[in-house]
């Protein structure tokens, strides 16, 4: 009997046994939560396939694959690192959503934000069309693929330039990741719901379809109007002054949309 609880005590843990667990289970669903909706979820499988491999040829004594996959994941720490580091950036970021560092992340959000607000405030003036995603839990690194990619310092000089009309960039959307520009020039995909209000525009149905796949804030200006749009979890906020968008930049648009997207007053 002794033995038996010897090799199956396993079975019943204690509490040090189920706080590990917990911690374990967490960590691995924040890993997750980064890295959905990136390439980088497509790698982790693909790392997966390579285990099972590894496993099966251990089973059946194939050892020249198995020495092979050995000297593969003597290195795939640091493949691991330079292929998952937008994603481990955007991990280390959202650290900051704990109750301890709250204080330095809100001041890095309060710094982008009035960089933003700054640049948006001014194409507004002169209705220079703009559309900023600002990424949030959810990684944009599948859409960035598709534009040119950057490593700047937000600041609004560089949105500006960005966005000047005629330049290469300025018919995609500028990707902000932390106090990072991480890529200008991106196409976002386009909203699949019915839009009736004819004067929302291709900037405006690609925020809202970014808005409807992810969580991140997505800021227009209208070319005709000079008018500043926020997107968010399919909603737009219309009509917006620099200071409310400063606001929702900072704390979050709040639970009911201004106006809706779908029908809304002209843009």
């Amino acid at each position: 009997m002794n033995g038996l609880v010897e090799r199956f005590g396993f079975l019943a843990p204690d509490w040090k046994d189920l706080l590990e667990i917990l911690i374990v289970a967490a960590v691995i669903y924040r890993v997750l939560l980064v890295l959905a909706g990136t390439r980088a979820i497509q790698m982790l499988l693909g790392l997966f396939v390579v285990v099972a491999i590894y496993a099966g040829a251990r089973v059946l004594d194939l050892s020249l694959v198995e020495y092979l996959l050995e000297t593969v994941f003597q290195f795939g720490v640091i493949a691991a690192l330079v292929v998952f580091q937008p994603e481990l950036r955007s991990a280390l970021a959202q650290l900051g959503q704990n109750r301890l560092l709250r204080f330095f992340s809100r001041l890095e959000q309060t710094a982008v934000a009035e960089e933003v607000v700054q640049a948006v405030e001014e194409m507004s003036r002169g209705k220079v069309g703009a559309i900023i995603a600002i990424e949030r839990k959810l990684g944009l690194g599948e859409y960035l693929e598709s534009g040119t990619q950057l490593q700047a310092r937000v600041s609004d000089a560089l949105l500006m330039n960005i966005f000047t009309p005629y330049s290469l960039l300025h018919d995609g959307a500028a990707v902000i990741r932390g106090d990072d520009i991480v890529a200008a020039g991106v196409i976002l995909p386009l909203t699949q719901q019915p839009v009736t209000d004819r004067s929302l525009g291709t900037r405006h149905r690609a925020a809202l379809g970014l808005s409807e796949e992810t969580d991140a804030l997505v800021v227009v200006v209208s070319e005709e109007t000079g008018f500043i749009t926020l997107a968010h979890g399919g909603r737009l906020f219309r009509n917006l002054t620099p200071d409310q968008l400063k606001e929702m930049l900072i704390e979050g648009p709040p639970p009911v949309a201004t106006s809706d997207g779908r029908g809304a007053p002209g843009s």
